[in-house]
């Protein structure tokens, strides 16, 4: 009899909706929607469809940051896609993003609504269209996007590898947590190594590659990502440049307000589950629309 960390593989794969954990009856091997249902759309050019995950986040504080430097016409209305409920298969999102994955951007300021998906490529997106967060140096512009296209090579490693193992896999298993622990930590150590020599990621500038690595790397060393066991199981306090870098942008209020937008977890002040102005920070939070 197979024990519980022994895999019989069959010729054939076949799906079984049971198998996959915390999502496993949410995904699917096959593209496409699943039911009919529009995307609603604001009063503002910028439509953001998206979760407060590590990726939704990056675009919400870009956003921020956007309107903080006096881009107005990056104000935007952010919808709250609930992924745990498969919202992300409908055939309004799947216009949006035929991967059915968040974030997902519509904007109507074009003369043909363009929408944007993957979140590198909204960041990527946005800053050239306002022409910010973006290092004026060609040296630097490219140190920046060759940290963005790293944040997105080893992200998945973190997140759909030790953060699933590690937290939402139906049964802890040792080979794959001790694998995905081995490769975040050394993603760590690469980071630790370039903050260093740095005060940013690519340099002297604020970029859009802080914007993509923090929300992961940032906050995993915080204690922020998968909470304060994963941080003491991998030791993050090791990574001193690290945590040096991710509480000085912890502490922007783009960054805090970012955090805020499409949250669904956490203390109820800092859930704004849609954000349509910036108004909605101080009115429309969740713990003052359950007292309302």
């Amino acid at each position: 009899m197979a024990s519980i960390d022994e895999y019989i593989v069959p010729d054939i794969w076949t799906w079984n909706e049971e198998n996959g954990g915390t999502f496993g009856s949410i995904n699917r091997p096959v593209a496409g929607a699943t039911f009919d249902s529009e995307l609603p759309v604001g009063k503002h050019p910028l439509q953001l469809y998206s979760e407060g995950t590590p990726n939704g986040v990056k675009v919400t504080i870009l956003l921020e940051e956007l309107l903080a430097a006096g881009h107005q016409n990056a104000e935007y209305d952010a919808w709250l896609i609930k992924i745990g409920k498969g919202e992300q298969f409908s055939s309004g999102f799947v216009e949006a993003n035929p991967n059915s994955k968040i974030p997902a951007l519509v904007d109507y300021s074009e003369k043909h609504p363009q929408r944007v998906f993957e979140s590198g490529s909204i960041l990527f997106y946005l800053a050239t269209k306002f022409g910010a967060f973006l290092p004026s140096s060609p040296s630097e512009y490219t140190e920046m996007m060759s940290w963005l296209f790293w944040q997105m090579g080893s992200a998945p490693y973190l997140g759909g590898g030790f953060g699933h193992f590690f937290v939402y896999a139906p049964n802890k298993l040792k080979y794959p947590i001790n694998r995905y622990a081995m490769e975040v930590k050394r993603q760590l150590s690469v980071l630790d190594n370039r903050l260093a020599d740095c005060e940013f990621i690519s340099g002297p500038t604020y970029s859009i590659a802080d914007m993509a690595i923090w929300p992961w790397y940032g906050r995993l060393a915080l204690g922020r990502q998968y909470g304060k066991k994963a941080g003491a199981f991998l030791s993050v306090s090791d990574y001193s440049n690290v945590i040096r870098w991710a509480t000085q942008l912890e502490q922007r209020e783009a960054v805090i307000r970012g955090q805020m937008v499409n949250r669904t977890s956490g203390d109820l002040s800092g859930q704004l589950r849609e954000r349509h102005s910036q108004e909605d920070f101080e009115f429309n939070t969740e713990d003052k629309i359950s007292r309302s």
